[in-house]
């Protein structure tokens, strides 16, 4: 058995960042997808709806944006927090175990 005494914190930032960045880009898909469908419902309210399907394409297309950038940074910052917390427990009581094969 291997111990992991430390994980480091820029490490875990790195991959934090990279994983929900993804996460959010499939949240923002989704959502550009939902909204697009909701825009284009609102051409049943009459012609001058013109307004609610911008809205709803911008918003979705907004979203595939922010969402992975937003994401992305809470994500690596909990990485980052999670590291340093699991550092601070391992000191105290040794650490995980983990069988490497």
């Amino acid at each position: 058995m291997a111990t992991l005494r430390r994980v480091g914190p820029g490490s875990a930032f790195k991959v934090g960042l990279v994983v929900y960045a993804f996460l959010g880009l499939l949240v923002g898909i989704c959502m550009a997808l939902f909204s697009m469908v909701a825009g284009s419902l609102t051409g049943m309210a009459g012609a001058d709806a013109t307004t609610a399907k911008m809205m709803g394409f911008g918003m979705g297309f907004g979203a595939i944006i922010i969402f992975p950038i937003l994401y992305g940074i809470i994500g690596g910052i909990g990485g980052a927090i999670g590291a340093v917390m699991y550092n601070l427990v391992a000191g105290w009581v040794g650490g995980l175990e983990v069988d490497i094969s």
